[in-house]
């Protein structure tokens, strides 16, 4: 009896100590502010750049959502009231989300993989290993790269015969956005599981090569440390902070029309240059390697419930444009015919979100000749953002399915699943 007490006590105080070195956000508040220019926008955005006081969730047209420590609730408030700007808080208490989170893991059974709440890095492995050891026939791992700090980037194909054209989902390139891992998994296992017919098509007559998390460093240090981490864990040269946002560190239009930041401390640095992180380079090499058997490329990112088509670095648009805009409405019809009414909008990064330079979907377009190339931005708009709680785990999943069943759909009427390879 004594050992046992001794045990739970050992268990306790290191509990007590992982828990003293995780970054907490007890009464960080997120304040939505409609601005009515872009000076106002760029100075409440120019407030994450200098402080650990503040942290950017959204920016797009006209409105910004920011982080805000207790200590500088009235700056905010200050300058909001001074223009008179809109200010709305929410998120009342991040830290209280985080914890919500935190007692969903340690209510449910630990030893079984699901969807009613968010699992580490090991877990998705473990969960990689036992799809691929129970569908050997139809399943193989991806062996993407390894991280900066030395993980593997790891991926997986599903393909039920020859001659499928392919569907390729980057999933978690920022690593707090959780739910983006929590969906390929799910529907990975919905691809393999699923008796309705409509998916049986779907995942059978398509080959589909699926990366749960891309920024597996990253993710990890969610885990462990700082739960509001987004870029890489590279350090950069001559400078205090960690990490380059990966989704402006790809070699397309990289660092233009201010689409990205070249200051570290940034939340979208773009690297010290084109492909400067492993993983970015590890996954463009890849890609590479395989584009003549893509005809889609998705990129998985929360939040804000839209659909991002090329371009992100000019509001020029597409050559196909027009094509790109009916599948992603295709998309959003689907997902807002379901119950939950989830609404989804759609248009080019540049014109319907910000510019955004070096990201995936970009690149996969213009320099690897996917013509179907989008970012999806899941849920919500801001209500959770990024601690997205795990209740909505599978409507959002739900969601998804639908909406991917109508783009694919979509994409074949019009003519772009036809096979790239002989």
């Amino acid at each position: 009896m004594k050992s046992q007490l001794l045990v739970v006590a050992i268990l306790a105080i290191l509990l007590a100590i992982v828990s003293a070195t995780k970054v907490r956000y007890d009464n960080y508040k997120v304040f939505k502010i409609r601005t009515k220019s872009l000076e106002q926008q760029k100075w409440i955005e120019n407030l994450a750049k200098e402080s650990k006081n503040f942290n950017l969730w959204h920016s797009g047209k006209g409105e910004v959502h920011i982080m805000v420590s207790p200590q500088k609730f009235i700056q905010v408030q200050n300058y909001t009231q001074t223009f008179n700007l809109p200010l709305e808080v929410m998120v009342s208490n991040v830290q209280s989300l985080i914890d919500s989170e935190q007692i969903s893991k340690a209510t449910d059974d630990v030893n079984a993989f699901g969807w009613t709440r968010y699992y580490p890095l090991s877990a998705i492995e473990a969960f990689l290993d036992d799809i691929l050891a129970k569908y050997p026939d139809v399943t193989s791992h991806i062996d993407i790269g390894t991280s900066y700090e030395g993980r593997k980037i790891r991926g997986i194909k599903i393909s039920y015969k020859e001659g499928n054209p392919g569907i390729f989902i980057e999933s978690n390139i920022h690593a707090r956005e959780w739910i983006t891992s929590a969906t390929a998994t799910w529907l990975i296992n919905e691809l393999l599981t699923s008796t309705d017919a409509n998916v049986r098509k779907l995942a059978e007559d398509h080959d589909w090569y699926i990366v749960p998390v891309l920024n597996v460093d990253g993710f990890a240090y969610t885990h462990t440390t700082d739960r509001m981490w987004r870029k890489t864990r590279q350090p950069v040269e001559g400078s205090r902070c960690i990490g380059a946002d990966p989704n402006r560190n790809y070699n397309s239009h990289w660092l233009e029309s201010n689409g990205a930041s070249s200051n570290p401390c940034d939340e979208t640095y773009g690297g010290a240059y084109p492909f400067s992180e492993s993983e970015v380079k590890a996954l463009a090499d890849y890609v590479a390697s395989i584009k003549n058997r893509i005809n889609i490329f998705l990129a998985f990112h929360s939040y804000s419930q839209v659909l991002l088509t090329p371009y992100g670095w000019t509001k020029e648009p597409p050559s196909n444009f027009d094509h790109l805009m009916a599948v992603a409405k295709a998309y959003s019809d689907a997902v807002l015919q379901l119950p939950y009414k989830t609404k989804y909008t759609y248009g080019a990064t540049a014109d319907v979100m910000y510019f955004a330079s070096g990201a995936a979907n970009d690149w996969a377009y213009s320099e690897q000749d996917i013509e179907l190339s989008y970012t999806i931005e899941f849920r919500d708009t801001g209500r959770y953002g990024f601690i997205l709680p795990p209740i909505q785990i599978l409507p959002h999943c739900e969601d998804t399915l639908a909406g991917l069943l109508a783009l694919v759909g979509k994409a074949d009427e019009l003519g772009y699943l036809k096979l790239k390879y002989a």
